[in-house]
């Protein structure tokens, strides 16, 4: 595993956030690139000077912040990681596992065993939606396309079931560390949970050089490693859904947890009169349906609140509290299309 990067990185750092610019240009970029943000910031949470660092990833911006234990040096070993990520995950990616396995036609690929884990952990959670979330979605997610480059083009009725016809996670054999994809025509994209995978990985990685206190957020998946200096709980805002960036819903406070929040206001265009998101439902091929704008999952690992944020909102609430009830270390919060906000496990 390569963690260090050609790549620079701009950092900065705050001593009881004296310098009101610097803290916050922090907050900004919590507020503006993700739908979970930190929302205050006092003289009681410093103890040492944290150092941030920022970077782009994933088509997101990633920003990690050491309260204790940290440095710059290690900041840029954890923007190294992510990178490898980038390199290892991403469909777009040229040579990434995933890149390769989706130009394999049908022949089996030896992949690494993080991507063997995530994978596997990603087939769990289809077979327990029996494929509401699917790692083969790729030929249908590529058809809409609600990335950057997204040009607001709404697929034909006859793309939508040919691409349908190519999203079944029973394509994907795993043998040891070889990986197929059974249909040649199936692309595996890994998105509903890789963000959350990849921030475990991090804070795992802080954990072994003697981090005790950060956070670290990448687009909407936030991960509290520890308490604030101070032994206190991070806070965080989740943001309302469709108002200006940085407008809290509610805040929460977390300590040593995973904060993830999926909405049908993060990536969206309207075309003729027509509202489309980026949440595909596999029933249909269209944006899920579900009478809900946003679900925050709190959980103790991340990969399991990226997983379950989408899986939620595809199910709609009653459907959703039913699954959570096998869930009982999570707790979840969904803000309905009327506003209304419901609580589950608090």
């Amino acid at each position: 595993m390569h963690l260090f990067s050609d790549r620079k990185f701009k950092y900065f750092s705050c001593n009881n956030c004296k310098k009101i610019f610097e803290s916050s240009f922090i907050i900004f970029l919590f507020c503006i690139f993700s739908p979970v943000f930190l929302t205050s910031c006092s003289s009681s949470f410093v103890k040492d000077s944290p150092v941030t660092g920022n970077g782009f990833y994933f088509d997101t911006v990633v920003s990690i912040t050491l309260y204790e234990g940290g440095s710059e040096e290690l900041l840029e070993q954890c923007m190294g990681l992510a990178e490898y990520y980038e390199n290892l995950l991403s469909p777009n990616v040229e040579g990434s596992d995933v890149w390769k396995l989706n130009h394999s036609m049908g022949q089996a690929v030896a992949v690494d065993e993080d991507t063997l884990e995530l994978l596997e952990i990603a087939l769990r959670y289809a077979r327990l939606s029996d494929g509401l979330v699917d790692p083969s979605i790729g030929s249908l997610s590529q058809l809409w396309n609600f990335g950057s480059d997204n040009q607001a083009i709404v697929p034909s009725k006859q793309q939508i079931e040919e691409a349908l016809s190519h999203v079944d996670y029973h394509s994907i054999i795993i043998n040891g560390n070889q990986v197929t994809l059974n249909d040649p025509m199936a692309q595996a994209e890994l998105g509903f949970i890789a963000k959350g995978y990849i921030g475990d990985k991090l804070k795992e990685y802080l954990l072994s050089k003697g981090v005790t206190s950060a956070l670290i957020n990448l687009g909407g998946n936030v991960v509290a490693v520890g308490n604030k200096p101070d032994g206190t709980p991070f806070r965080v805002g989740i943001q309302q859904p469709f108002a200006p960036s940085g407008t809290p819903a509610l805040s929460l406070d977390i300590s040593d947890m995973s904060v993830v929040s999926s909405g049908n206001y993060e990536r969206f265009f309207e075309k003729d009169g027509e509202f489309y998101h980026h949440i595909l439902s596999t029933d249909n091929g269209y944006p899920a349906q579900s009478g809900l704008s946003q679900v925050t999952i709190l959980s103790p690992d991340s990969v399991d609140g990226d997983a379950l944020s989408t899986l939620c909102f595809i199910l709609g609430y009653e459907k959703a509290l039913s699954l959570l009830e096998s869930f009982p270390e999570i707790q979840a919060v969904f803000i309905t299309k009327e506003g209304d906000i419901l609580y589950v496990n608090f």
